[in-house]
């Protein structure tokens, strides 16, 4: 693991992934509602373009399609054993079809990190839009939080590994 990637809590709006076919077929259903989650790059199903290229993008309702998991779980930007509720990433991910080895996940502030792909296929990494049965806002550095299972799995509790 990257340093901190384990624990990383960050809000995302654009995913990219690296090193993979950039054929598609649009079969992905429109976001109707304000849209939460951008897929792009290496992606095999899209519902828009921007700047010429395919798209997935996902409103509440169709992440929620995706199934919503719940953890509990430690994170350093939080006092004790929160609860997270979301989609798994890798199921938003295979949704859209996407391919490669890197996601770069960007923030509404455009800070972005880089997460290696087979993180989200190794753990059940989650999409959290609520924390604690609240839903994630802006003002929540949400709406979507990337949370790690860190306490379920002891490779992921020391966030310098």
């Amino acid at each position: 693991m990257k340093p901190f990637l384990n624990t990383l809590i960050t809000t995302f709006i654009a995913a990219s992934l690296l090193l993979g076919s950039n054929s598609y077929s649009q079969s992905l259903p429109a976001a109707t509602g304000r849209i939460l989650l951008t897929v792009s790059g290496a992606i095999q199903h899209s519902n828009a373009e921007r700047d010429g290229q395919p798209i997935a993008q996902f409103d509440r309702a169709l992440l929620e399609q995706s199934g919503i998991q719940t953890l509990a779980t430690r994170s350093e930007w939080t006092d004790g054993v929160q609860t997270f509720s979301g989609p798994l990433a890798r199921a938003v991910l295979d949704t859209a079809g996407a391919t490669g080895t890197t996601l770069v996940a960007v923030a509404l502030n455009d800070y972005q990190v880089n997460i290696p792909l087979s993180d989200v296929y190794d753990y059940p990494v989650i999409l959290a839009t609520t924390v604690e049965g609240k839903l994630l806002t802006r003002r929540d550095k949400g709406p979507i939080w990337i949370i790690y299972p860190r306490d379920d799995y002891p490779e992921l509790a020391n966030p310098e590994t």
